[in-house]
């Protein structure tokens, strides 16, 4: 079994957001990320959509300041309703 790196905090995270494809979506993703990343840059927000238009794929990198707070990051993506899958 293999031990998690170990990452030195605060660094910068990527994280990848997937859901259905909507109006809506980016600007919901946005908001959660950014109260729980406050200084947020836009310029590290990209948006792909998926190959039919169906589902949306937003990428993004926080400054991560621990594990707390991107564990509640994933559980406030996930509660969300609009998020099929958080990497």
């Amino acid at each position: 079994m293999q031990d998690k790196p170990k990452i030195d905090y605060p660094c910068a995270y990527p994280i990848k957001v997937m859901g259905e494809h909507n109006d809506e979506f980016e600007s919901v993703i946005v908001e959660i990320i950014q109260r729980h990343d406050p200084e947020l840059n836009s310029e590290t927000i990209s948006l792909r959509a998926s190959r039919t238009g169906r589902y949306v794929s937003l990428n993004v990198t926080i400054t991560a300041t621990g594990p707390e707070q991107i564990q509640a990051l994933f559980d406030d993506l996930k509660a969300s309703g609009r998020v099929a899958m958080v990497l």
